[in-house]
């Protein structure tokens, strides 16, 4: 067991949970061990969905800043690296990574649910990216997920002002996918994973790959990307398992296979 971030597994679905109270500031330990839970969650085989989840009270309120405060030039440069490095292995996990928001996600917080593939958020939640107000800009993601997601204006006038936003702003402009009643964010996020407790994970996992490389890419050599992983899923049992069931009219058994 991790001090600060463990994953638990249930019925297909893994729940990746940041617990160092009282806001789960980000500090190394904290990123090395989320870093770990990610490679475990990837490489489990009974896992098909991730929940990334900070608990009742708070997601994650940012780094933690009395340990950056006495860093310079010279140590930063080595630990950034490592830091953007941890939530690139949460992006990275070949399955769908759902943020359940609560409290408040800020900073490098909100820089670990934009590395998510979709994001639950509490009604009374906060989100933002502040580091402006600190001398410094975010450092794990934010002025790269941020824009992507949200758009080149929105993402600059947010991270130029460093200010907060509440769910209900979040949810207009497209920084989160759905907000529901603070005490129901847990489980609205394992009811949406459990949608892919059963399904075909050659297959998610592909999609997400087409997805993720496909945005950096031009169409021309995204639509080629996409026709590789296509074609590339019908050496697999699933697919013909899926349109075996399809044909027959049952429901397919996925193995992973």
């Amino acid at each position: 067991m991790a001090d600060f971030v463990n994953l638990e597994t249930d019925n297909g679905i893994g729940v990746i949970r940041l617990a160092r109270p009282p806001m789960n500031a980000l500090n190394t330990q904290v990123q090395e061990e989320l870093r770990a839970a990610a490679i475990a969650a990837d490489a489990a085989d009974d896992v098909r969905a991730i929940i990334v989840y900070g608990g009742e009270k708070v997601f994650a309120a940012g780094a933690d800043i009395k340990e950056m405060a006495d860093m310079g030039y010279p140590e930063m440069s080595t630990r950034a690296p490592q830091l953007s490095s941890a939530f690139d292995a949460v992006a990275q996990i070949g399955k769908p990574v759902i943020a359940a928001i609560t409290g408040y996600a800020l900073g490098g917080g909100c820089e670990l649910a934009l590395a998510c593939d979709i994001r639950i958020c509490a009604d009374d939640a906060k989100l933002g990216q502040p580091e402006i107000k600190l001398g410094i800009i975010p450092g794990a993601g934010g002025t790269q997920r941020l824009p992507r997601l949200v758009g080149p204006s929105r993402a600059k006038e947010l991270i130029f002002t460093g200010r907060m936003i509440d769910a209900a702003e979040a949810l207009r402009i497209g920084l989160v996918d759905d907000v529901v009643p603070a005490a129901e964010v847990f489980e609205s996020a394992k009811t949406f994973a459990a949608m892919f407790a059963d399904g075909a994970p050659r297959a998610l996992r592909a999609a997400k790959q087409a997805v993720d490389t496909g945005l950096e890419l031009d169409l021309s050599a995204g639509l080629a990307w996409e026709s590789q992983l296509f074609a590339g899923l019908f050496a697999t049992h699933d697919a013909h398992e899926g349109m075996s069931a399809f044909t027959e009219k049952r429901k397919p058994g996925f193995n992973g296979t």
